[in-house]
């Protein structure tokens, strides 16, 4: 991300698929603020979702399914198909969406598959949890 930013808010994964959660976390950002990838990656999506702006990153070397990356509410300066490396300009900020509270910010997101996985795990820095042996993830 260009310029300073904080944590607004954690990841909180749902109890459930369809359960209320916050499946990313949130980056205090301004609007117009250049927005990098996490890693390197391939741009897959970059459009409109429910009337926001995303980008989506997908990283191929991450293993089965790959790691996806989302950004939102990003404008994309790089078009779909295109490898980017880490660190790498992606897209703008666009002015905020209501989903922090009013605020700028950068809803950053990841997967792998449809599961929803904290993005601060990407630099050790996520929330860890014990599971009991035996439970698949």
């Amino acid at each position: 991300m260009g310029g300073p930013g904080g944590l607004v808010a954690r990841f909180e994964a749902p109890p459930k698929p369809w359960a209320a959660g916050h499946r990313g976390v949130d980056l205090a950002a301004a609007p117009g603020a250049e927005i990098r990838s996490a890693a390197p990656g391939v741009v897959t999506f970059s459009g409109l979702v429910a009337g926001h702006p995303v980008v989506t990153v997908t990283h191929p070397a991450s293993g089965t399914p790959p790691l996806r990356t989302t950004y939102l509410p990003v404008t994309g300066t790089v078009a779909v198909g295109t490898t980017v490396a880490a660190g790498q300009v992606i897209g703008r900020l666009a002015p905020a969406t209501g989903h922090c509270a009013g605020r700028d910010c950068l809803h950053w997101g990841l997967l792998r598959g449809g599961r929803y996985l904290d993005p601060l795990a990407l630099f050790g820095a996520g929330a860890a949890r014990l599971l009991p042996l035996g439970r698949d993830g």
